[in-house]
């Protein structure tokens, strides 16, 4: 509504108020503190807004957000750190903070007061360092979408502990290491995208034996090896991107059999062997 201003002081009290929702509008400053007082209040979304600066400093979180379930602050150029005060807000389960210029290390014990946390929205940030192990302790973590960032180092073999995972954006950062045998018990993942990392060596065969993936993407990397015959054991795989890597051998051909394959992505390799003669039947 191009709603322009702070937001109002007197939002504190709609004492019953549930659902706030003020996005992309031209607000700026920060969230007052009469907002306190809305105990109630379960979904706050401020997303596309101008709340540039330091937004999420330590001194600037309202004890609301110990009560919210969504928090969405997408797309403010918002700068600084996440503060690990977030780990206070016990009953969320999703934190949007995606599009923003957040940088710092995420907070190693970020996840250890969010129990219940479903989704954490971090991409197209500039966040540096490791991914914490912690992460793993989001137990019940169905999205993590790290992609556009400047993380490094491994992926850690703590992310198997995460069984509840859907989807694993890892894009664009500078990752390295290997893939870890434990993400084959991610038995619900259906989207996997780590492309444009430094990951090496081969992909692992326990990623074969589940069959929920239906997206994987793992573009410019430096992967190597041959791609496991057991890839025809992804029933539900839509997309297939490995281009870019140093793949050689040959492409077992019972993955063109997968009734739902749509792309196939596996340019600048070093496989060999023939096509299948009714290619045309993938589109």
């Amino acid at each position: 509504m191009a709603l322009t201003g702070r937001i109002p002081r007197d939002f504190g009290n709609l004492t019953f108020l549930v659902s706030l929702d003020l996005g992309s509008n031209n607000f700026h400053g920060n969230l007052p503190q009469e907002m306190t007082r809305l105990h109630r209040l379960k979904f706050l979304d401020l997303s596309f807004n101008n709340f540039r600066g330091g937004f999420l400093l330590e001194s600037q979180i309202p004890k609301v957000i110990g009560n919210l379930r969504e928090l969405k602050l997408r797309g403010n150029n918002l700068i600084g750190s996440i503060p690990l005060s977030l780990s206070n807000a016990s009953r969320i389960e999703f934190i949007a903070f995606t599009g923003n210029s957040l940088s710092g290390s995420l907070p190693n014990g970020l996840c250890n007061g969010l129990p219940i946390l479903k989704g954490l929205y971090l991409s197209y940030n500039k966040l540096p360092g490791n991914m914490p192990t912690s992460l793993s302790n989001c137990s019940q973590l169905q999205i993590l979408s790290l992609s556009e960032n400047e993380f490094d180092g491994p992926i850690h073999t703590e992310i198997g502990r995460l069984s509840n995972l859907q989807k694993l954006a890892l894009r664009t950062n500078h990752f390295t290491g290997i893939i870890p045998q434990e993400i084959g018990n991610l038995v619900n993942l259906a989207v996997l995208d780590m492309e444009k990392n430094q990951i090496t060596w081969s992909v692992p065969i326990s990623l074969f034996n589940i069959s929920s993936p239906q997206i994987l993407l793992a573009w410019q990397n430096n992967l190597i090896g041959e791609i496991p015959k057991e890839i025809s054991n992804l029933v539900e795989l839509e997309e297939l991107g490995f281009a870019f890597n140093s793949f050689s051998g040959s492409l077992d051909m019972e993955i063109f059999n997968i009734s739902g394959l749509r792309v196939i992505s596996l340019s600048v390799n070093n496989l060999s062997g023939s096509l299948p003669p009714k290619i045309d039947s993938i589109v």
